[in-house]
């Protein structure tokens, strides 16, 4: 039987097995991908008014934003003021501990907003805040 020379049985032993270490990183990406939280951004800016009152929420899964001119977004996309029930009821079925928040523009109109609070308590939605920026 003939037996290896040294230096090569020495450099076989050196090798560092890192498929482990592999396994590991990704399990920890799959688990941080799985349980972030993702921000949704409802897909139009908006001038919100100042108030010396503002609290932060938490759990605000649900955006909706109101333009000064009535137009209403959700989700980045345009919808009408008919269609803001049938939205909520979709992403409340996603998170349903999630509140709506309404980012409306200060020149927006009370109707406009009325209209969004109404189609989000139609949804089963009665935690709903509008958006204001704080005031220092």
């Amino acid at each position: 039987m003939r037996r290896a020379p040294i230096s090569q049985a020495v450099a076989e032993e050196e090798e560092i097995n890192i498929t482990p270490m592999l396994d590991v990183v990704f399990i920890l990406l799959i688990f941080f991908i799985v349980t972030a939280n993702f921000i949704k951004e409802p897909g139009l800016e908006v001038n919100r008014p100042d108030s010396e009152t503002a609290e932060p929420t938490e759990n605000a899964a649900i955006l909706i934003a109101v333009g000064n001119a009535g137009e209403i977004y959700m989700d980045g996309r345009r919808i009408d003021k008919r269609q803001v029930k049938a939205n909520v009821v979709r992403l409340l079925a996603e998170n349903p501990q999630g509140s709506v928040v309404i980012q409306a523009d200060e020149k927006a109109t009370a109707d406009t907003i009325m209209a969004v609070m109404d189609g989000a308590r139609e949804a089963g939605v009665y935690n709903i805040s509008l958006a204001s920026e704080p005031q220092f």
